[in-house]
């Protein structure tokens, strides 16, 4: 792609041609219904996000024992497919550039309590903290060490789930191997204690998030594939250990793959490990900025054309998205970006804090008079 610093500028990716380099990122919210099918609100929502270059939909679980926290959105039955097609027609008739959905396996970030299974990881090495469910926070669980045969019968249900995402609508999918869950954990050295070929060396460490990543492209083809990734994060208590070397062995085994991109979280330009991945990734980068507590609107366009310069090709956004239906109109204007009302309502609730956020034509936002945080909901995905 040629790089540009135009936040504006149409661009190519896979089967689509993006009207400009806005990408909605991901963003866990806990509306769906409590057997994960999306909601006709959750349609409202992203509907009202149709003008992002893109739409990447919040994490969607490939099978039951995958299920993260309660109310997160799944793809593994028909009744999934559907609830997502009235999410992807409302994004269409809007005008919406495209959608991909997140594919997303918590592994040990689950609970017997959410999902009714116990959950399943690389090793048996628990979540060091308590764990949302539908009962509030619980002690976490020690996960089921993964067979031989819970691997294949996982990838074969990433690859079923991504051709089910095409069949409600979407126009690919991307593979979640990021912020501590089941692939990240297979990539992370206190959580990835295997002495087999998935375990030890950087080589068989990336080899889960490889396999899923190669049965998905398989599956619905290379270039409406996206994989995710968060090199050096510790969310959810993981820890890689030589960040650098994992993430060089995985971009050289799966450059050659053509998927459409490569979406790198909490990018900053200046790291070497960014460096590095844009240095070796041949393909599209999408780049997630940091932004702390700073959501103005100079920061934000400071934050993702300064990645552009760095060699980014689309700029995923997070926060800016949630609270500004309209943040591309805003950011092209230069106008005011409404905040983050309350965090609490980022992960649970109904239309309040999800739906309610103004569009510049509506009456300015009024700040929430609720001072609570996200301490009784769950983690950010």
């Amino acid at each position: 792609m040629t790089n540009t610093t135009d936040l504006f500028a149409s661009a190519p990716l896979g089967p689509l041609t993006l009207p400009n380099r806005l990408v909605m990122a991901p963003l866990t919210r806990n509306r769906a219904e409590a057997d994960g099918t999306p909601t006709p609100l959750m349609a409202e929502y992203y509907a009202q996000r149709a003008s992002a270059g893109l739409i990447i939909a919040e994490a969607a679980t490939p099978n039951a024992v995958g299920q993260t926290y309660p109310n997160i959105t799944a793809v593994h039955s028909a009744r999934h497919v559907a609830g997502w097609r009235r999410v992807t027609d409302a994004v269409r008739a809007a005008g919406g550039g495209g959608m991909f959905l997140q594919l997303q396996h918590g592994g040990r970030v689950g609970h017997p309590a959410t999902s009714g299974l116990t959950p399943v990881a690389p090793s048996p090495v628990p979540l060091p903290e308590t764990i949302f469910t539908p009962g509030g926070h619980r002690p976490s669980v020690v996960p089921r060490e993964m067979t031989a045969e819970d691997i294949r019968t996982t990838v074969a249900d990433f690859a079923r789930a991504a051709r089910n995402a095409l069949d409600a609508g979407f126009e690919g999918v991307e593979v979640h191997s990021a912020n501590g869950h089941l692939l990240h954990q297979f990539l992370a050295a206190n959580t990835n204690l295997r002495t087999d070929g998935y375990g030890g060396p950087a080589a068989a460490r990336i080899r889960f998030t490889a396999e899923v990543t190669e049965a998905v492209a398989a599956e619905i083809g290379a270039d409406r594939v996206g994989l995710r990734v968060s090199p050096g994060s510790t969310v959810n208590g993981v820890s890689e250990g030589r960040t650098e070397e994992i993430y060089t062995a995985l971009v050289e085994r799966l450059g050659g793959l053509g998927l459409a991109y490569l979406h790198q979280v909490h990018a900053d330009p200046d790291a070497p490990v960014f460096r590095r991945i844009r240095a070796g990734w041949p393909g599209v980068l999408i780049a997630n900025p940091v932004l702390g507590d700073d959501l103005s609107t100079d920061a934000v366009r400071r934050a993702s054309e300064r990645l552009l310069a760095a060699g980014a090709d689309l700029i995923a956004l997070g926060r800016p998205f949630l609270a500004n239906p309209d943040l591309v109109t805003r950011l092209r204007l230069g106008a005011p970006l409404n905040p983050v009302r309350d965090r609490y309502l980022m992960y649970v609730g109904g239309a309040t804090g999800y739906t309610d956020y103004p569009a510049l034509a509506q009456e300015p936002a009024q700040p929430s008079r609720s001072s609570r945080v996200a301490l009784d909901g769950p983690r950010v995905a």
